[in-house]
């Protein structure tokens, strides 16, 4: 399945005013605090407690990068707009990636909010999932949305359904081409290629190794893909211990 790309970009679109749409009006808990030495200020911290305060880049970056606060559903819920408008437009600064604003939104627990919020941010995941894979002006690369959908969602195997199923697009196969260079060598060795708090990280590794080796070597080939990364796919077919031999 090949999309159009304007009904692609049109749904992000519609995906980010639904965000805007479903947390408007919202604000951190009265009691949130942190450390002025480390954080911010009280004033900066008093505009997390205004409704629709607009808050700048830096104070913004410094709420999503800090993971110890004390009532995380409502401080996600505050920033959720413009973070989600700075995700599609590839400005979210990474510390590890982007651990720190994943991590937020699973201690925000926030497939526990009320069903138009958790409908709206499914939807933006989804929109821009679809977005990062086809729209070549893209700006976060396939295997970094990746990490973040599945943590943020709890979940691996409907995003790789998805990429899966838009491979006849040039651009997606592009971008899986990318990605097995990002990952190759921590696949080989059965290590998932971003950091996890999930429980089910072995699971999640066989699955996109098991991908990987099911739908990259098209791809790998149309791209004229050096010898070594297409060996290193190969390489996922085989048991541990053949493996090594194989590589010595």
């Amino acid at each position: 399945m090949t999309p159009d790309l304007t009904d692609v970009n049109r749904r992000l679109d519609a995906a980010l005013a639904g965000v805007a749409a479903a947390f408007r009006g919202m604000t951190a808990h009265r009691r949130e605090s942190n450390c002025e030495c480390h954080w911010g200020s009280a004033e900066e911290l008093a505009l997390l407690k205004t409704p629709d305060a607009p808050l700048d880049e830096e104070l913004l970056r410094r709420t999503y990068w800090t993971t110890d606060w004390h009532y995380p559903g409502p401080l996600l819920r505050r920033i959720l707009p413009p973070v989600t408008r700075r995700l599609a437009a590839g400005e979210v600064e990474s510390v590890s990636g982007m651990d720190p604003l994943a991590r937020l939104f699973v201690k925000g627990r926030w497939q526990d909010w009320p069903a138009a919020q958790r409908d709206a941010v499914r939807e933006f995941l989804a929109a821009w999932w679809q977005h990062t894979l086809v729209d070549p002006g893209a700006k976060v690369p396939a295997h970094e949305a990746l990490a973040f959908v599945a943590e943020v969602s709890g979940q691996l195997a409907p995003w790789l359904y998805s990429w899966a199923r838009l491979l006849a697009d040039p651009t997606a196969r592009r971008r899986l081409v990318a990605a097995a260079d990002e990952w190759s060598y921590d696949l080989v060795v059965d290590r998932l290629p971003w950091s996890s708090w999930r429980d089910e990280e072995d699971t999640a590794c066989l699955a996109l190794s098991m991908w990987v080796l099911r739908h990259a070597p098209a791809a790998l080939r149309e791209h004229d893909a050096s010898a070594e990364l297409r060996d290193l796919v190969q390489l996922l077919a085989l048991p541990d211990a053949d493996r090594w031999d194989r590589r010595g």
